[in-house]
């Protein structure tokens, strides 16, 4: 070549052409992994287990209603209306959810064992059609369930070492069963409705319809396990921001269980609000009840106080500014009496360096900072007035109190019968059992197209990133070796491979079969090009080799041979593969004699060249029986003297050759040919392959005179490199 020809794109840039080519190339690749992930996913959303949803609805009071008697307290600690947020919390804690798990013995599990892939859908489409009955085993499988079976267990104790460990219940005849760990030891033999203990096992089965021999899957879990699950799976939301209501939901495959799940759960979380607001009003009312006998007392020792004074004093009247003194003091006093009642209350429940109650001491300071003011001017009054005054404020005072406990006392009692809670059930519990949450079939179909499309795109790409095969003749120029032709795949030759692998027929040759192929017509511009290269060639002996196995060089030589044959000059074919040869297949000749007994001098010439019909100008050498030392055989003087004497004979002999990265023999016979042509399949030799193929023969003194380019495929990119295009059709 007289120049080097430019990279067709940098490393780094990313051809968008290129890229739409890659993809209309693999079209056909791309839509047939997309349908089948459609297939899939439109048998996925037939057979997949149906997911059920029940939903139910909750309302939180915006104010909790104050116990009789504490409004006071209620505004003194700025209560706020309970938030949403927190109900929602409360409704999945443990203390609910345990109790669900409990009543109804979610802690253990059982089921049905069933086909692998389709036996859920016909054991659900069974029981959808034929309600309380049992399907037939199929084909003799009696240890799946078909459809109809069922297991209730009530009650299942077993030692620590099998919780979460799978058991099997194997139902025997008229309800009875055993049960076995998952070795098959036998653990507990029974009977429906009888409680049966063994191996530390306690069990009780309530209910088992099954065919004889059924096997049913039972776990015992962990009770704190179960719980935390059922928090995850129940889900709460608030319908909007400060609404109160509290949308609940919870998805199972049995749309029952799903429903009793959520109502037990709104029932029991309302239940346990009403407890805990009616133990409220309890504990104050016996707080109340504490208290009266202690100023019930102080009443009478302030009211006796006050008699005797009012005897010795004989009669003291109050005067109009002691009265207006002795009124708001009254007032003050009983205010505090109160807020130290509640304080006393209060202390059982907070600590001192709580916000409520350091909100409740300095109510109470201020309320005493305005008795001090007060008690300035009460001793401004002559002392017969502030000793009348004094007396007269404690009987007030204590009997105010007295009264207001007598008050809250009654009315405690009655809040406490009849304590409502903030939290209602609006909607209880239901499932639409004719939608199901889950499979969506559109979705699914959708969402299982476009994951298809997603991985045949990964794959083309990822295969286009590993497969760094050469797909441009203008790349082999670039490395020094001018292509003389490219060959494009043909439907029909890969069917005439198929036959041959399969052994039918004897001869399998593309240019006698498909003359008017595009690759037979590439066949034919090679042999164009190799009539004028064999005129500065040093004998008429063609090389045909290649870099590594599976790139067509037996095909190429089989049917250029045959080509050349027909423009009536003799050709003489010899398959120099001594190790894995199949060049006789092709031309449907016999591989037994040949040359590796001419070499070793085990027979002649007229016996080991065969003719190929049904041309007469063309003949044939197999490799023969398989050497052990195929290498040092065509190092033989023999091998020299053979290739001397056909050279006068035929006017070109065209030698197949092993794989040059292989194995040698391919340099040997090299020496030998005037011509060296190598075949580079397209998208199979990657670049440095090809060039180190070449320098391994230019290290032996053997110069390739070119490049053939077989199996060339079109291409978007725009390369389909051949000529003759649209002169034939493959024929089928």
């Amino acid at each position: 070549m007289t120049g080097t020809l430019a990279p067709l794109q940098r490393d780094n840039e990313i051809d968008l052409s290129e890229l739409l080519g890659t993809l209309r190339d693999n079209k056909w690749l791309i839509c047939r992994i997309t349908v089948i992930f459609v297939v899939l996913g439109i048998i996925y959303a037939v057979v997949a287990t149906p997911i059920y949803q029940a939903t139910s609805t909750a309302q939180v009071e915006q104010k909790v209603p104050d116990l009789p008697g504490l409004s006071a307290l209620s505004q003194t600690l700025g209560a706020e209306d309970p938030e949403a947020s927190t109900q929602s919390a409360l409704i999945t804690s443990r203390m609910v959810v345990g109790a669900v798990v409990d009543k109804l013995k979610l802690a253990v599990e059982s089921s049905p064992e069933r086909f692998p892939l389709f036996g859920n859908f016909i054991a659900h489409l069974y029981a959808s059609h034929n309600a309380g009955k049992v399907a037939t085993p199929w084909f003799g499988m009696t240890g799946y369930d078909w459809g109809g079976s069922k297991l209730d267990i009530f009650q299942l104790d077993v030692p620590d070492n099998l919780l979460d460990k799978p058991l099997t219940l194997i139902a025997g005849e008229n309800g009875g069963y055993i049960l076995v760990d998952e070795k098959g030891n036998l653990l507990v033999t029974g009977h429906t409705g009888e409680s049966s203990t063994g191996q530390g096992i306690t069990i009780q089965v309530k209910t088992l319809v099954a065919n004889e021999g059924t096997h049913f899957r039972v776990f015992r879990h962990r009770r704190l396990t179960v719980t935390n699950r059922l928090r995850k799976a129940i889900k709460v939301n608030e319908e909007s921001k400060d609404s109160g209501i509290l949308d609940m939901t919870y998805a199972n495959t049995d749309p029952v269980l799903a429903a009793n799940v959520l109502r037990e759960v709104g029932e029991l979380y309302v239940r346990q609000d009403v407890d805990r607001n009616s133990a409220e009003a309890a504990n104050s009312l016996e707080f109340v009840r504490e208290q009266l006998p202690k100023v019930r007392s102080q009443l009478e020792t302030a009211t006796a106080a006050l008699n005797a004074y009012q005897l010795r004093a004989r009669s003291v009247d109050i005067s109009m500014q002691t009265q207006s003194l002795l009124d708001q003091e009254v007032s003050i006093q009983t205010n505090i009496q109160q807020l130290r009642l509640q304080q006393a209350d209060m202390q059982r429940q907070y600590t001192p360096e709580h916000p409520a109650y350091k909100a409740l001491m300095k109510q109470i300071g201020q309320l005493e900072a305005q008795k001090g003011g007060i008690d300035k001017q009460v001793g401004n009054l002559p002392n017969t007035q502030q000793e009348l005054l004094k007396l007269t404020r404690d009987v007030q005072v204590s009997n105010d109190t007295y009264t207001g406990l007598l008050n809250q006392a009654q009315q405690l009692d009655i809040a406490r019968a009849g304590t409502v809670g903030n939290v209602r059930i609006i909607d209880s519990a239901a499932v639409d059992v004719t939608q199901p949450i889950w499979p969506k079939k559109t979705i699914v179909v959708l969402g299982s197209a476009f994951l298809g499309g997603f991985v045949a795109l990964l794959c083309v790409f990822i295969r286009q990133a590993l497969n760094r095969g050469i797909e441009d003749p203008a790349v082999i120029e670039n490395i020094g070796l001018p292509v003389y032709a490219s060959i494009p795949v043909s439907l029909r030759e890969q069917a005439l491979h198929d036959k041959r692998v399969r052994g039918y027929g004897k001869q399998r040759l593309l240019v006698m079969d498909a003359p008017a192929d595009m690759a037979t017509e590439a066949l034919r511009s090679l042999r164009t090009s190799l009539h004028f290269a064999r005129l500065e060639a040093k004998n008429n002996v063609l090389m045909i080799t290649g870099s590594s196995p599976d790139v067509g060089k037996t095909f190429v030589s089989a049917n250029l041979a045959t080509l050349v044959a027909q423009g009536n000059q003799r050709v003489l074919l010899i398959d120099g593969d001594m190790r894995m040869g199949s060049l006789h297949r092709i031309v449907g000749c016999q591989a037994g004699v040949g040359l590796s007994e001419l070499i070793s001098g085990q027979t002649d010439l007229e016996a080991a060249i065969q003719p190929v019909a049904p041309s007469s100008h063309l003949h044939f050498i197999g490799r023969g029986k398989i050497p052990p030392n195929p290498s040092e055989l065509l190092m033989n003087s023999r091998f020299s003297t053979l290739l001397d004497h056909v050279k006068k004979v035929y006017d070109l002999v065209i030698i197949d050759t092993p794989p040059i990265l292989a194995v040698t023999d391919a340099a040997i016979i090299g020496h030998h040919a005037g011509t060296a042509l190598m075949v580079v399949r397209f998208g199979l030799n990657q670049v440095r392959e090809v060039a180190l193929a070449r320098q391994r023969f230019e290290q032996n003194n053997i110069h390739l005179r070119g490049a053939i380019f077989n199996a060339v495929e079109k291409r978007s990119s725009g390369y389909y490199s051949y000529a003759y295009y649209g002169v034939g059709k493959a024929t089928a």
